[in-house]
């Protein structure tokens, strides 16, 4: 009789442990109810029919959005440093205006600058290729697997059709450029009235929101986000302006043509993450390989300009820009991949901005709940 006691107890107590563990496993994994899952798939299915369709808009007005969506970028960044010269007693307007004009006076000049070499470029474009590609054979052909993967193609063949496709380059080059001239103007008046209109927008989009939280909740956004990309493309200028001159040193030490160029060049090609920097290296190895007879000494320019970059971005710019700025590498490049091929050139150029735009947007409307009290 004794001895059923405990046992009793013990089976009370296992059962209780049973309990509680089946419990656990209930709120841990609860019953999927059928039309729950069903209303999950007609929401999923709702966004990305509204993803499809976004998309598809984008693509399809890429010669309006694209001039405006730059031309709010620059103007944040130019409104931004409007702000910062209202202290020394210049109205925002005025200053953003004047920063417009210099800005605009730096993009004419810097046009002037490339349009010489670039049609002295384009204009040797088939002789460059067809000497590339004597230069670059020789050198493939010590390579077995490669040999014998040429030996069944005709040399000159394969070079007539290289110069043929960079005709056919050229002519959608020319083909582009009245579009280009449309959207430079478009962009153009849009930066100069986002920059007039600027204060009375910010104005018009706080007041749209009915509540005290909400209207605080979008200062939030757009001061942050405004002094993210302010802080941004000011650190990221001064970087790639001492990238640009290290690499116009490069370009002088090794031999090329038109050093200064080379570094305008580098300076430009960095604002474009990833691809940037592929092309500047292709460019300075097809030069060296122009220049130099020696093997060595045609690599040495892209391998100078390859490992700077390298240096730069993962040791200098992270140090600098990391401890305000994270962004998860891969989003980045999706996100390039993705507006390059919705805008070309100009989309992979703003891929970065509107990314961080959009982590700035996420980050404050995730961590900051709302206010209570407008600011002074």
């Amino acid at each position: 009789m004794g001895a059923a006691v405990p046992e009793e107890a013990h089976s009370r107590k296992r059962k209780h442990i049973r309990e509680v563990e089946e419990a656990a496993v209930e709120a841990a994994y609860p019953e999927v109810n059928p039309r729950d899952t069903l209303d999950l798939v007609v929401a999923w299915s709702i966004v990305g029919i509204f993803i499809v369709i976004a998309s598809t808009v984008i693509y399809l007005m890429e010669a309006i959005l694209m001039p405006i969506t730059l031309a709010i970028v620059v103007g944040m960044v130019l409104g931004l440093a409007a702000d910062r010269l209202a202290k020394f007693g210049l109205p925002p307007v005025v200053g953003g205006l004047l920063l417009g004009i210099v800005f605009v006076v730096g993009l004419f000049l810097l046009i002037n600058a490339l349009v010489e070499p670039m049609s002295q470029l384009a204009g040797e474009a088939p002789r460059i290729l067809e000497r590339t590609i004597e230069r670059v054979l020789p050198f493939i052909e010590r390579f077995d697997w490669l040999k014998s993967a040429l030996d069944g193609a005709d040399e000159q063949a394969v070079a007539d059709m290289a110069m043929q496709n960079a005709g056919t380059m050229l002519g959608l080059v020319a083909a582009g450029l009245t579009p280009a001239l449309v959207q430079t103007l478009i962009f153009l008046a849009a930066l100069g009235l986002f920059l007039l209109g600027r204060a009375q927008l910010r104005k018009t989009i706080i007041m749209t929101f009915a509540t005290r939280e909400r209207r605080l909740t979008a200062i939030r956004i757009m001061n942050a986000t405004e002094n993210a990309m302010g802080f941004y493309f000011s650190t990221a200028s001064l970087i790639y302006i001492v990238l640009g001159m290290i690499t116009a040193i490069i370009a002088f030490a090794g031999g090329l043509a038109m050093a200064p160029l080379w570094g305008l060049f580098a300076f430009v090609s960095s604002f474009i993450p990833y691809v940037g920097v592929a092309v500047m290296t292709i460019a300075l190895l097809v030069a060296g390989l122009m220049t130099h007879d020696a093997m060595l000494l045609a690599l040495a320019p892209a391998l100078g300009f390859f490992l700077l970059h390298l240096v730069m971005e993962n040791l200098v710019t992270p140090s600098i820009l990391g401890h305000r700025l994270e962004i998860n590498p891969f989003l980045i490049f999706l996100a390039i991949i993705f507006w390059t091929w919705m805008w070309g050139a100009v989309g992979a150029m703003l891929a970065l901005p509107m990314s961080l735009i959009a982590m700035t947007i996420f980050e404050e409307v995730r961590t900051h709940p709302p206010e209570r009290h407008l600011p002074a």
